[in-house]
């Protein structure tokens, strides 16, 4: 009798492991019940809400595919991206939040840094008391992430940084303890003989002199994610913020962006997760021509086809997720991945606003955020072309990425 009283797990979740199957669960009943009724508040203020940053460090999240040794979870990736994803699917700003201040944040230091480093920094980040923030692209270098301008120097056992960089998330949060950022810290011979620059990855603490947190943008969407864009002006940190080999930089962020992707990619299906089912509640509950709107078949084919985008796209993500886990070659599911993912969303979103009608024109709806955030998704962490690109290189096709 008890087994026929527990509850289902969430939707996708039903092929992996029980702990997956908890996890799902757990964070599903907080975004419900916590996060939605707060959604619309925050994302009018435009503030990302503390507290709720707070109760999901108590609760673990931060810290999910962190080592135990760093006061993690002990987790895998997948792990993260499960969480994500039910957080994506009522408020993809605080999705965001958990999935930059890991994937982009805490990641990289777990991935290259020193072991003085790694206690240093990812204790705090794992038990959610500080935020961390990924530093690379600038108002001349986005897709080109080769063509950064912010400079390092070595002087007097220091490096001394100039340069500015631009959409930073949790760049600002009261929490903001650190941002690595990439910066040019000389020049090297590229392999077919031209001479280019050599990229480095260093840790700045926030607070640091000559690190200014320049005011936040206005937005499209994600109006509770923290972004900003940040200046440079003689920032002096010692030479052991060097995060990883000097002149690594650059191949170092781009595996930290693969990683990044797949979680994005975990964001992406919950948005699409989440419009589906708030157009499958209006279906139900609306009443057109004496019969539920989603008794009339365009309606009924509106969603199966929703549905299908996000069966496609979780399938890609957990594969992604998997391939990561396992130890091997993953980048070119992390792009398909995102891709798919962020079709999805948009388009389920769209799809979810024309259900709802007039309803879905109003700010208070969540199916007219998701419409808002959804687009940044095809940009943000690597944009549609950068996607292409990539999985072109994977066909033989490298110089596809160079346009």
């Amino acid at each position: 009798m008890s087994a026929l009283l527990t509850p289902a797990p969430p939707a996708g979740t039903e092929m992996l492991p029980q702990e997956h199957q908890r996890l799902a669960a757990q964070v599903r009943d907080f975004a419900d019940e916590v996060v939605a009724p707060a959604s619309y508040e925050y994302d009018t203020a435009r503030r990302l809400p503390m507290e709720i940053i707070a109760e999901m460090g108590r609760m673990g999240l931060f810290g999910l595919p962190i080592p135990r040794e760093y006061d993690g979870q002990g987790r895998d990736y997948l792990s993260l991206c499960v969480a994500v994803e039910q957080l994506a699917r009522v408020d993809q700003s605080i999705a965001v939040t958990l999935e930059a201040g890991l994937g982009l944040g805490a990641m990289p230091i777990l991935s290259y840094g020193t072991e003085a480093q790694k206690r240093r920094y990812l204790p705090a980040l794992a038990r959610g008391e500080e935020l961390a923030a990924f530093g690379l692209t600038e108002a001349e270098a986005g897709s080109d992430a080769g063509a950064t301008r912010t400079t390092a120097r070595r002087e007097d056992g220091q490096w001394v940084i100039d340069g500015s960089k631009q959409f930073i998330t949790n760049s600002g949060t009261p929490i903001t303890s650190l941002v690595t950022i990439t910066a040019v810290t000389g020049q090297k011979r590229a392999a077919d003989g031209r001479t280019v620059p050599e990229l480095s990855s260093i840790i700045v603490p926030t607070g640091t002199p000559g690190l200014t947190v320049l005011p936040s943008y206005d937005k499209v969407g994600w109006h509770t994610s923290d972004t900003h864009p940040l200046l440079l002006e003689d920032v002096r940190v010692p030479e052991e913020n060097l995060l990883g080999q000097q002149g690594r930089g650059f191949a170092n962020f781009l595996a930290s962006l693969d990683q990044g992707r797949v979680a994005i990619a975990a964001l992406c299906v919950g948005a699409a997760q989440g419009c589906l089912e708030q157009a499958v509640e209006r279906a139900r509950s609306r009443i057109v021509f004496d019969k539920p709107l989603g008794e009339h078949q365009h309606i009924a084919f509106t969603l199966a086809r929703m549905q299908a985008r996000v069966a496609s796209a979780r399938a890609l993500m957990h594969e992604a997720a998997r391939r990561l886990d396992a130890g091997i070659p993953f980048s070119q599911e992390a792009s398909i991945a995102k891709l798919v993912g962020s079709h999805a969303a948009a388009d389920n979103a769209r799809d979810a606003c024309q259900i709802w009608g007039g309803y879905g024109f109003l700010n208070e709806n969540v199916v007219s955020r998701h419409y808002r955030d959804s687009r940044v998704l095809q940009v943000g962490e690597g944009t549609d072309e950068v996607q292409l690109g990539i999985i072109a290189k994977h066909l033989g096709f490298p110089g596809a990425l160079a346009g």
